[in-house]
């Protein structure tokens, strides 16, 4: 069996190297001809896979996407065609959720603000925006949710475990910081392209600081740079940019944080990705899934780490930063961006992101302890 797979995707030999013959592929400049004999296709959000692409792929039986959105992805096509498809819905949310909290705590230090404070406005509640909202819960912090989509679908079912929405225009007048977690989704009236033009921006309250960690084009990034060349008090991190790979070189200094569409990339949510495709191929195949995500990872640099007074909001930031220091990738991403290939060359080389869950706390029954663990990270008796 052939296989390509995108040269960035993580671990496709240690899961797929027994199943066949891998090709590693840059997923930009993918080809047909590349797929003429291929029988497994993986892919990430860079490459659009479509009839045009596929057009010699003459015995493809498998097409798998490392990534929670499918706008890359031609579905209509590739049902019509036969060829079986999944993506791996979820695999980096919990990565998504601690960027964004970590950019807040960020953003709560450099500007001396309490995050605790704050009214959180997460637009967009799916897998990425809950793992945002469990992190600022735990966290004590009031979080206010949009999402138009799963109001009506929890409406139409009449779920009795329900969550309470509110409207976009009241995350806009009442929250302190709004973070963005929609699909893209270019027509009908939940359209998200170009969600956030120059009138909304425009009407965001003073001081908000506003993330945004799905797609660039949520918000129209030319009004942003006149918008915010206007506003100083409003605060920006951007992981995601409108023309990536080539972000706008006058927005990039107008950001606090700047980096590369690197917040879903830690490697516990690189690995489920590729292994939730692996679990498909093996369910297609009908063959018994013998590896897992945790066979993957390596050992964590810190072992564990023992808390034992309560924590200033500093602190939480300091052992945040052990497991990712957002500063480090803003850095590489301002002196390297307007580089020869280097957005991608960014997302390529990064491999040193981890999860709250690779740091091990030593449980002592205090609460101090027990809300870290709610957060994400993991415990250890002492």
């Amino acid at each position: 069996m052939k296989i390509v797979a995108d040269e960035n995707m993580p671990y496709v030999e240690a899961l797929f190297g027994e199943l066949g013959e891998i090709t590693r592929v840059n997923g930009r400049q993918l080809t047909p001809e590349q797929l003429v004999d291929v029988d497994v296709l993986l892919v990430r959000s860079v490459t659009k896979v479509n009839q045009q692409l596929l057009a010699q792929a003459n015995q493809l039986k498998f097409v798998g996407s490392a990534t929670i959105g499918t706008d890359h992805i031609d579905l209509d096509y590739l049902q019509q065609q036969n060829i079986p498809f999944t993506n791996a819905p979820g695999c980096n949310a919990t990565a998504v959720g601690e960027f964004a909290f970590i950019a807040m705590l960020e953003l709560a230090k450099r500007f001396k603000q309490p995050l605790q404070n704050k009214v959180v406005g997460i637009v967009g509640a799916g897998n990425t925006g809950s793992a945002l909202e469990h992190c600022l819960k735990a966290y004590g912090i009031e979080v206010l949710l949009c999402d138009p989509v799963l109001a009506r679908e929890q409406t139409q079912t009449g779920n009795s475990n329900t969550r309470e929405f509110v409207s976009l225009d009241t995350i806009i007048e009442q929250a302190d910081i709004i973070s963005l977690h929609v699909p893209i989704t270019r027509v009908g009236e939940d359209k998200t392209w170009y969600m956030f033009d120059e009138t909304r921006l425009n009407q965001l309250k003073p001081n908000t600081w506003l993330l945004n960690c799905c797609r660039g084009e949520v918000i129209d990034n030319r009004a942003l740079i006149k918008v915010k060349q206007q506003r100083a008090d409003l605060k920006l991190v951007l992981d995601v940019w409108e023309g990536e790979p080539n972000p706008m070189p006058e927005l990039v200094p107008l950001v606090e944080f700047a980096t590369p569409h690197i917040a879903g990339y830690s490697l516990e949510g690189k690995a489920r990705g590729t292994h939730m495709l692996f679990q498909k191929l093996c369910e297609i195949m009908n063959i018994d899934v013998d590896k897992s995500v945790s066979n993957l990872l390596p050992a964590f640099s810190i072992s564990k780490l023992d808390i034992n007074d309560a924590l200033s909001e500093t602190q939480l930031l300091n052992i945040a930063r052990l497991v990712y220091n957002l500063n480090d990738d803003d850095y590489l991403f301002r002196n390297s961006f307007l580089n020869n290939h280097g957005f991608d060359h960014m997302r390529k080389n990064h491999t040193h992101r981890r999860e709250f869950s690779a740091l091990s706390l030593v449980n002592t029954g205090q609460s101090e302890v027990n809300w870290m663990l709610k957060l994400g990270f993991s415990g250890v008796e002492r």
